[in-house]
């Protein structure tokens, strides 16, 4: 399975931004893609630092809007599933939303950021409440996927639930700097839960972005390769443009059915401060 990391930087309007990202999936197909992705909150170029909330707020638009639909229809006509992001109008507040359409121009997956940023301009979002996993139709069959976005990655919890699942792919659009302790975490959440994670960034000139777009396969280790290997099958530069990885499936899937992570040997019974709400010092941080 082929996937491409759409890395674009924003064109400063909702028209250009999605001319950029239709020419972008024209792309990845060109260069035999299967799905691709775009960065965290690609319809407004996740522009809203120094802004007013009450700016940028108003640039939300419905999951059913013209920038959705046209990528859609792109999807049925390419035959290449892509990865919608969005600034997506809801009640009682927008919510950070990707939505998976699948090469028939089907919605397969619907996911809002959980972890939104409540420490900056993300406290005025809605958050998910959910992580849902699909079962994505693809020429080389059916995947499970399914999505975390930017920030929900700081939590182990995020992949290891779409793992549970029974998510073999994990999509997250991003818009952070991707340095090696970011890099790292996606590394680890990847060997952890033997899941493929797949990452688009917004590239260099795009404030606090970096590139580094990222594909990690999930298999450490593998009866033709001696010793551990490593999971990373791309890592982007910093410039604009599309990245294209590919994942063996056949391979992962094997790995899944014999190696010891993820849910082999688990002990959920010893998990439970893991469900406690209380947050004690030194985490405790003002709203």
């Amino acid at each position: 399975m082929k996937i491409s990391l759409l890395q674009l930087s924003p064109a400063g309007s909702l028209a250009g931004n999605l001319e950029k990202a239709v020419a972008a999936c024209r792309e990845a197909k060109r260069q035999g893609a299967d799905l691709a992705l775009l960065p965290e909150m690609y319809s407004m170029g996740y522009d809203i630092y120094d802004r007013d909330p009450a700016d940028w707020l108003t640039e939300a638009i419905p999951a059913d809007s013209d920038y959705v639909r046209t990528l859609a229809a792109l999807a049925a006509e390419l035959d290449l599933a892509v990865g919608v992001t969005l600034l997506e109008a809801h009640d009682p507040a927008p919510r950070n939303t990707l939505l998976l359409f699948d090469r028939h121009g089907k919605q397969v997956l619907t996911y809002s950021k959980v972890h939104t940023c409540a420490f900056g301009p993300e406290k005025y979002l809605t958050p998910g409440d959910d992580f849902p996993v699909t079962s994505l139709d693809t020429a080389e069959g059916p995947v499970s996927v399914g999505a975390m976005i930017c920030y929900d990655r700081e939590f182990p919890e995020s992949a290891r639930i779409l793992m549970l699942k029974g998510a073999e792919l994990i999509l997250v659009p991003n818009a952070c700097p991707m340095e090696q302790n970011r890099l790292s975490q996606l590394r680890g959440r990847a060997y952890e839960n033997m899941t493929a994670i797949a990452t688009c960034n917004y590239p260099d000139g795009t404030p606090d972005c970096n590139g580094h777009s990222s594909v990690f396969d999930g298999v450490a280790y593998f009866r033709t390769f001696p010793g551990s290997r490593d999971t990373c099958v791309l890592e982007a530069g910093g410039e604009e443009g599309v990245y294209t990885a590919e994942i063996d499936l056949a391979m992962l899937r094997e790995y899944r059915a014999t190696e010891n992570q993820a849910n082999t040997y688990r002990r959920p019974e010893m998990y439970g401060p893991l469900l406690e709400r209380e947050v004690r010092p030194p985490f405790i941080r003002k709203k």
